[in-house]
């Protein structure tokens, strides 16, 4: 019998068989995931990156035979719970990394540069989140507040369409609260 050093343990054994859910269950549970991201003050430019690597690390785990939930449970609450657990570790992990605490983004390293390079970054991340947003939006909606920018008035774009200008602004106004209610809960 090997002997092991002193104060070190062993792992515990097993107690529950492993047990193999599909991977639609572990998708289904995305919610959970994404809940678990925001109570732990994860940015949102950055949680479709870390939910993609719980989702990922979960079935990898389920691939390595370590999902052992106990038979007496329901299976979609011990689903959960194993879940949450994956996920808080792993987002712990990613607050805690060196890239999250350090990494500041400065259009001008080393003071080098007078005038800023390139273009913003968050600008950028803000309009590609705006532009999902609206791509999100139902037809009627997408044009009427693509139609803002183009040189004819509302009153014309109304017309063009043989609808009272009312109307068109009734369907702008309309459009634009449900782009600013998808753009909040992107941003959340």
């Amino acid at each position: 019998m090997k002997r092991l050093r002193k104060g070190a343990r062993r792992p515990p054994a097993a107690r529950h068989p492993s047990q193999r859910p599909p991977v639609q269950a572990i998708l289904a549970e995305r919610s959970l995931i994404l809940a678990v991201l925001i109570a732990s003050g994860v940015p949102a430019r950055d949680r479709a990156d870390v939910e993609q690597g719980i989702i990922v690390g979960a079935w990898r785990s389920v691939e390595r035979g370590m999902y052992r939930p106990d038979p007496a449970d329901e299976p979609r609450k011990a689903l959960r719970r194993w879940l949450w657990g994956i996920a808080w570790r792993k987002t712990g992990h990613y607050l805690g990394s060196a890239y999250v605490r350090h990494v500041a983004l400065n259009a001008q390293p080393l003071g080098l540069l007078r005038e800023p390079a390139g273009v913003n970054l968050e600008a950028q991340l803000q309009a590609r989140e705006t532009l999902g947003a609206l791509a999100d939006l139902p037809g009627w909606q997408r044009e009427i507040l693509l139609a803002v920018d183009q040189p004819e008035s509302l009153v014309a774009f109304a017309r063009s369409r043989g609808m009272h200008p009312g109307t068109a602004a009734s369907r702008l106004r309309i459009a634009r609260e449900a782009l600013a209610l998808r753009l909040q809960r992107w941003r959340r």
